[in-house]
């Protein structure tokens, strides 16, 4: 049975110090002789592996996932083990869930974890200060007390994505996904989204007296932050509808326009055609400062001049 590991996995893991990737090709050996070895995950399709760190040096207890098809096998993320295994009813209740659409859910893992294994991998070639600036992925066990924290259930595609990356703590202050927008750590998340739950709060406090239909909503209980439109400014950025499953702008001022209806599926896998062909991005064109990606609509009009376009990666 072969066992895959892409390159951004294995830079995952060396992340976590020097005998990690050791570790990783281990498992993977195993894996080779057991494909079955590990547990199912929260994930449909998606089993675990949990690396006990004192076997290995300098290597910290890992959970390894990965997906296995008939005639081959790929890990697709890293991640330090979580502390405890889950196993409170919420846990339970949210697998059944999942377990209840494998088919769909799972192509939602492959769009995720694959969108964006695109966008890291031009990053890591052609952008190596914005790749450097990114997190390494979530352990589960954080998920879930996010989760346990905002009160709202985390859809499956952004479970992934934090899984495969824990926020992004930008480069020369741009994050890298569209109009340099940063993904939020989970700290961070926690934060907004209790901030603008208040404010709406106190705005339902203040309009209490008035019919339904005058009342202003600025927040509903089941939006989750997602990206901040940069690193350090997290007054304004995206984010993403549990309801509906389509993104959406929240601002200081509330002045959002609607305009934003991708998935995050889709708003992933844009960001990836545009960094692959950006002569064809329909929004925004990436490009380069140094080894900072920076997209065209965020650029200082001082810094312009040193602005180089991205070339197409068949023109490489």
């Amino acid at each position: 049975m072969d066992v895959e590991i892409p390159a951004l996995v294995r830079d995952a893991a060396a992340r976590f110090g020097a005998g990690a990737p050791y570790a990783l090709k281990a498992v993977a050996g195993q894996l080779a002789d057991d494909p079955d070895m590990g547990v199912p995950s929260r994930l449909p399709g998606i089993r675990t592996v949990l690396v006990d760190g004192e076997m290995f040096e300098d290597c910290p207890s890992l959970s390894v996932g990965y997906l296995h098809e008939p005639d081959r096998i790929e890990i697709r993320y890293v991640a330090l083990a979580p502390s405890a295994e889950p196993d409170d009813v919420q846990d339970a209740e949210q697998e059944r869930e999942l377990a209840a659409e494998p088919d769909v859910t799972a192509v939602t893992v492959r769009e995720v974890a694959d969108a964006w294994h695109r966008i890291t991998r031009r990053l890591r070639d052609s952008a190596p200060d914005s790749y450097a600036a990114l997190r390494t992925g979530a352990d589960p066990a954080a998920v879930a007390a996010l989760e346990s924290g905002i009160g709202v259930r985390i859809p499956v595609e952004l479970t992934v994505l934090w899984l495969l990356t824990a926020g992004d703590e930008g480069s020369d202050g741009r994050g890298c996904l569209p109009g340099n927008r940063a993904l939020l750590p989970l700290d961070a998340v926690a934060v907004v989204h209790r901030q603008k739950t208040e404010a709406q709060a106190h705005m339902d406090t203040a309009y209490a007296s008035r019919p339904e239909e005058e009342r202003i909503i600025v927040w509903r209980p089941g939006w989750i932050p997602v990206a901040a439109d940069s690193p350090a400014n997290r007054v304004s950025g995206l984010y993403l509808d549990t309801e509906t499953g389509f993104l959406g702008r929240w601002s200081r001022y509330d002045d959002h326009p609607d305009d934003e209806r991708d998935t995050l599926v889709t708003y992933l896998e844009e960001a990836a055609d545009a960094l692959e062909a950006p002569a064809l991005a329909p929004r925004d064109e990436p490009g380069l400062i140094g080894g900072t990606l920076v997209w065209r609509s965020a650029i200082d009009p001082a810094l312009e001049d040193r602005w180089q376009r991205l070339a197409d990666l068949g023109s490489e």
